[in-house]
């Protein structure tokens, strides 16, 4: 419901916000290879992520940046030494690299006029992807077959077998749709309530905006939490899955 425009057209689009625009085009062999601004940003958020790391950790003496750092590094290895344990460790850059680029684009994603890359399930759906079938190999690689023992939990009746082996497959294979659907979806609707809200402020002034502009503000507050949420929740279930590929829990 966004304000309208003098030709009757909507003034403030919230879906606008989440268009790829190309900015130099590629075409390779027939593929459209082109960088967009969804690629800009991800540039831009490996680039910011980096700054935040190497700058920081810089200096002798810790600073503000080498605190933030340090502060991620510690609350990701406290998280995956709980979950995987120590036979995990391996894996620490991998879960660290992909919470700080899903949590830096969330939070780039709440500047004005910016782009969120994970509000498009293209993005989310390749994180997710990289994730289940590393998670799948690691399994086979260090279980061999025995790795399939996964879909049979132990003390289910044999009478229920069938329909658990396949409820399991089923819930195996779903990994990646829940867990790249989650994280998009819940970026965009928070970032489609925004622009939704920024639209009744403008078309109802300076007098009667102040509702709207007010839950603005709380709504922001909400979407960085979400921001910071949604990154936990995919290194979560990111470490689940590896445990589940490592120590074969059922």
């Amino acid at each position: 419901m966004a304000a309208q425009n003098g030709e009757g057209g909507l003034a403030l689009d919230p879906m606008h916000q989440f268009e790829i625009k190309r900015l130099f085009p590629i075409n390779i062999g027939g593929i459209d290879a082109s960088f967009t601004n969804a690629s800009l940003w991800m540039v831009i958020v490996v680039l910011a992520v980096s700054a935040l790391l190497l700058t920081g950790s810089s200096k002798l003496i810790p600073g503000r940046l080498q605190s933030v750092g340090e502060l991620a590094y510690e609350f990701i290895a406290n998280m995956m030494r709980d979950i995987v344990g120590e036979s995990g460790r391996v894996f620490f850059p991998f879960v660290f690299t992909l919470f700080m680029f899903i949590l830096a684009a969330n939070m780039l994603g709440m500047i004005p006029y910016s782009f969120t890359v994970t509000s498009h399930i293209i993005v989310t759906l390749a994180l997710a992807l990289v994730v289940f079938i590393g998670a799948t190999v690691v399994g086979f690689i260090k279980h061999g077959v025995g790795y399939l023992k996964l879909f049979v939990p132990h003390g289910v009746p044999a009478a229920m077998l069938p329909l658990i082996t396949v409820i399991e497959v089923i819930s195996y294979f779903s990994r990646p749709i829940s867990l790249s659907v989650r994280l998009f979806a819940n970026m965009m609707a928070g970032h489609t309530m925004l622009k939704v809200f920024a639209g009744f402020v403008v078309a109802m002034g300076v007098l009667g905006g102040w509702i709207p502009l007010a839950m603005m503000v709380a709504l922001t507050g909400l979407e960085i939490l979400v921001a910071f949420l949604q990154a936990y929740v995919f290194a979560v279930l990111t470490c689940i899955y590896l445990n589940d590929a490592i120590n074969m829990h059922h």
